[in-house]
């Protein structure tokens, strides 16, 4: 500024010397004297007045920048955090629905065993209710046949006694009441 403002005034000083010729490119002493004297006393304002205020506006713009990078970042840090905590938590969510389905599982199996135990048990039952029953019921048969074949014998022996007959005639009397018999 100071070096523009120098090479201003040696123009002028030079522009002075050649005698002031009037054309586009020719210098006026006057008016680059006013005109550097202008800019020197607009620089000294603005930094007096401006110069602060701008630079305290830029320190406040650079701060509220840096403020909100910093905020940035710690929101960056915990949206971490909480991704980190979700994570950790879905992974323990995991792993407590397996531990449920594992002992889902567990617990059908018991059941399923203790069904089939019981069905077996109770198909044994009634294999044993059944056999018990065959077996009374055939003691039940085997007890009346006992007692028709004694009223049978009873009643051939009543006949051979009535008949009093010889031992041929009782040997056909006795084979005419087996005959019958098998015939019942």
């Amino acid at each position: 500024m100071i070096a523009n403002s120098t090479f201003a005034f040696i123009a002028l000083v030079v522009s002075e010397a050649e005698g002031g010729s009037a054309g586009l490119l020719s210098v006026n002493g006057g008016l680059a004297f006013w005109t550097t004297l202008t800019f020197i006393l607009l620089l000294i304002l603005l930094t007096k007045f401006a110069w602060k205020p701008i630079l305290s506006a830029l320190k406040q713009r650079e701060d509220a920048i840096k403020d909100s990078l910093e905020q940035a970042e710690k929101a960056k840090d915990e949206a971490k955090q909480i991704l980190a905590q979700n994570q950790n938590s879905l992974a323990k969510a995991e792993d407590e629905s397996k531990k449920i389905i594992e002992q889902s599982r567990l617990f059908a199996e018991n059941l399923k065993e203790q069904m089939i135990k019981d069905s077996k048990a109770q198909a044994k039952k009634l294999i044993e209710d059944a056999s018990a029953e065959i077996d009374r019921k055939k003691n039940a048969a085997f007890d009346e046949l006992k007692n028709q074949i004694a009223e049978i014998s009873v009643q051939a022996a009543e006949k051979i006694l009535k008949e009093n007959l010889d031992a041929e005639k009782n040997k056909k009397l006795v084979d005419k009441y087996i005959s019958d018999i098998s015939k019942n």
